[in-house]
């Protein structure tokens, strides 16, 4: 069965003083664009009324004739339609109770970013040139894209560190589901090891914000005694600290995609389970451990591979007692202290905690797939209980 995966190839470029100025521009604009529809739908909806995404495109046109808003006519109008276009599926979300209500984009704090569709940008021999420029970015093509392959959308964004990225979105024909293996396997995420397997196979943290926390907080210090406003001594001191968490970010990203790729390629179903990260980041004690392992992207890094490739992934319930339930006579303890890595059962076997949850998760997960439950149990069953919870339907003959 031929699947058609679309995939994104991140690179970074060096702009030009005119095309960094251009950009910088449409980023602006992106941003008063969203806003301002963001605003007339709020208005509009205390008034009861709904707008949609033709209503505030037609309201662009509008804005782009007064005086006040010339200047949207200085930038390619397409990143402003996206803009429309991304606000709408914000609402989308809202409505379907996905999301929270849209807010404002923040000039400081919000992602600078523009998203051109096919007619807005020339993508030949390699070189890629977006609309009101006349030089191709300078992209540095760290690895090449598929062959004959042509983008259907370029996002254009800088970071915080004032790094310029450039994503490229298309079909990706070599990401093909890999050859159907046996193999299964439990996993149980943790703070003293990053992941332990029910193989036995336990994967170190490599705790990545504790390798600079030590130059982190020397930089957030300066940056802390800089006078509050737009001034250039804090601008370089917030660059510093930028600098920082984004190098964190970089090794902590590599790592979980060298680690989601073995899995996968590994197993033909992996069991995890169904944590509320942002729950558990509100224990002020654990918070900064727990951000640091990254639980959530390597969730969503494991289920995005699992669909490429034609793996499975289950979720087991958040509340299964996997750590005090033994894995060999299915006894359960009534309390199981954090502290307690090792504990014995009454039937006589010696239990590593984190080795032993990984082995319920599996067996777990592996009667979820019976009931028919998908990767996230709470959301996708009708009553909105995990399958672990349900109990097999009884038919009179």
């Amino acid at each position: 069965m031929s699947t058609h995966v679309k995939r994104a190839y991140r690179y970074r470029f060096c702009p030009t003083d005119a095309q960094a100025a251009e950009l910088s521009r449409t980023f602006g604009c992106v941003r008063k664009v969203y806003n301002m529809a963001l605003a007339a739908r709020t208005e509009a909806w205390a008034r009861q009324e709904r707008v949609n995404y033709n209503a505030t495109s037609a309201m662009l046109t509008a804005w782009k004739k007064t005086g006040e808003l010339a200047y949207l006519n200085e930038v390619s109008s397409v990143p402003l339609q996206q803009a429309l276009r991304h606000l709408q599926t914000a609402f989308t979300h809202f409505f379907g109770r996905r999301a929270k209500y849209p807010r404002f984009k923040s000039r400081k704090k919000s992602r600078r970013s523009a998203e051109y569709t096919s007619s807005a940008f020339r993508f030949r021999d390699g070189a890629l040139t977006l609309a009101k420029m006349t030089e191709p970015l300078a992209v540095v093509w760290s690895r090449p894209l598929p062959e004959g392959v042509i983008p259907s959308t370029v996002t254009v964004s800088q970071d915080a560190a004032g790094r310029w990225f450039v994503s490229l979105l298309c079909e990706d024909p070599s990401v093909k589901p890999l050859p159907a293996t046996g193999q299964a396997v439990g996993v149980d995420v943790g703070l003293d090891h990053l992941l332990t397997l029910s193989t036995g196979e336990k994967i170190a943290n490599p705790r990545h914000e504790r390798r600079d926390r030590t130059r982190l907080a020397k930089a957030q210090r300066k940056l802390a005694r800089k006078a509050r406003g737009d001034s250039a001594n804090r601008r370089k001191a917030r660059l510093k600290a930028a600098k920082i968490h984004a190098r964190i970010a970089d090794r902590r990203r590599d790592a979980l995609h060298k680690l989601t790729t073995r899995l996968v390629r590994e197993n033909q179903t992996i069991v995890i389970e169904d944590l509320t990260v942002r729950n558990m980041v509100k224990n002020h004690r654990l918070a900064r451990a727990i951000s640091d392992a990254a639980w959530s992207e390597f969730r969503s890094m494991l289920e995005y591979k699992a669909q490429w490739y034609g793996r499975e992934v289950i979720a087991v319930d958040r509340w299964f007692p996997s750590s005090r339930l033994c894995s060999a006579c299915n006894t359960l303890r009534d309390t199981m202290p954090l502290n307690v890595r090792t504990w014995t059962c009454d039937c006589g076997v010696t239990h590593d905690r984190d080795v032993n949850a990984a082995h319920n998760l599996l067996a777990a997960g592996l009667a979820v797939t019976v009931c028919g439950a998908g990767v996230r149990p709470q959301r996708s069953t009708p009553d909105g209980q995990s399958a672990t919870k349900q109990k097999p339907s009884r038919r009179e003959p």
